[in-house]
């Protein structure tokens, strides 16, 4: 058994959180899933870096290694808005760049961080992912996402509601494996 700590990223800590979705986009792509590509030429570095100045980004930690990040707005990014429309929905949380180190996947972290964002944050979380990608939807199916449209550039919709009464209160997940 294994206990990982999830906790706010830190400024100093931005070019780990951009190697890791790097790695993460770079085993993508080896994996023959066109996903993430445009993270590997630095699309998305100034967003990442203002998300983690911000607070928006959080990380999973074993030890003191970083291995695991998942970032969620409070507020529409322009992506957001062009997902989801320009009406404001002040209960929702949209997740951005949930990702787990390759050596870390297939052993329920990704799974744990979505249960600990419901329990912790408790506001609806919102999200999108390429419909392109029947794994991945199916994944955030298991863990209790709604499909609730599809864009017409290719994008999935998913919501998940927040359920009253739960409660962790914590920043640490355990998984066994």
């Amino acid at each position: 058994m294994k206990t990982y700590k999830i906790r706010k990223a830190e400024e100093k800590e931005v070019a780990t959180i951009i190697d890791l979705l790097k790695e993460v986009a770079s085993w993508l792509r080896n994996n023959d899933i066109n996903q993430w590509g445009f993270l590997l030429e630095g699309g998305e570095d100034e967003e990442i870096t203002e998300a983690v100045i911000n607070g928006d980004t959080y990380v999973a930690c074993h030890d003191d290694e970083i291995i695991a990040t998942v970032t969620l707005y409070s507020q529409k990014s322009e992506w957001d808005q062009h997902v989801w429309g320009t009406e404001d929905d002040p209960e929702a949380l949209y997740l951005h760049r949930l990702a787990v180190r390759p050596q870390y996947m297939k052993n329920g972290i990704g799974k744990e961080i979505l249960n600990w964002v419901d329990e912790n944050l408790k506001n609806t979380i919102r999200l999108d992912c390429v419909a392109h990608n029947p794994k991945l939807c199916a994944y955030y199916e298991r863990n209790g996402y709604s499909l609730i449209g599809t864009t017409a550039d290719g994008h999935s919709k998913f919501q998940k509601l927040h359920e009253e009464g739960s409660t962790n209160e914590s920043n640490d997940i355990t998984v066994t494996k």
